[in-house]
C-alpha cells in the first residue's frame, strides 16, 4: 500500500475560516459602495487570495514538488501577464485614435461606406 501525506483537519479549518472572512471583505467592498479603481482593485485581491488559498491548501500545492506546482500555476501566470500587456496596447491604441481623429473614432463610429451611401438617397 502506498503511503501518502497527512495533514491535520485543523489546517483545512483555518483556511475554510480564513476564505469566508476574505468573503466578508468582498462583500464589504459592495456594503460600503466603494468605486472606480479602488472597487476593482479589492474585488481582483480578494479573488487572488481566494484562489490562491485554494489551489494552495485544497489542491495541495504546498506539499507538491516545485515542478509540478510551476506546471500548474505557471501557464495561468503567463496568461495574465499577457492579458495585462493586451490592455495597456489596446488603452494605447484608443487613446492614440481619440487623439488623432477626435471622438468620431470611437466604437460605435459610423463607417465611411454606410454615411456615404446614405448622403446619395
Amino acid at each position: 500500500m502506498a503511503e501518502g501525506q497527512e495533514h491535520p483537519l485543523s489546517v483545512y479549518f483555518w483556511i475554510w475560516g480564513l476564505l469566508f472572512i476574505i468573503s466578508a471583505f468582498s462583500y464589504a467592498v459592495d456594503y460600503f459602495q466603494f468605486q472606480g479603481m479602488l472597487r476593482w482593485s479589492l474585488i481582483l485581491i480578494f479573488m487572488f487570495l481566494k484562489a490562491g488559498l485554494i489551489v494552495a491548501i485544497f489542491m495541495h500545492m504546498v506539499w507538491e514538488r516545485m515542478a509540478l506546482a510551476m506546471a500548474i500555476i505557471g501557464p495561468p501566470v503567463v496568461l495574465l501577464f499577457l492579458i495585462g500587456l493586451m490592455a495597456i496596447e489596446g488603452d494605447y491604441t484608443e487613446s492614440t485614435r481619440l487623439e488623432y481623429f477626435g471622438a468620431d473614432a470611437g466604437v460605435y463610429a459610423e463607417p465611411h461606406s454606410l454615411a456615404a451611401s446614405e448622403e446619395h438617397h
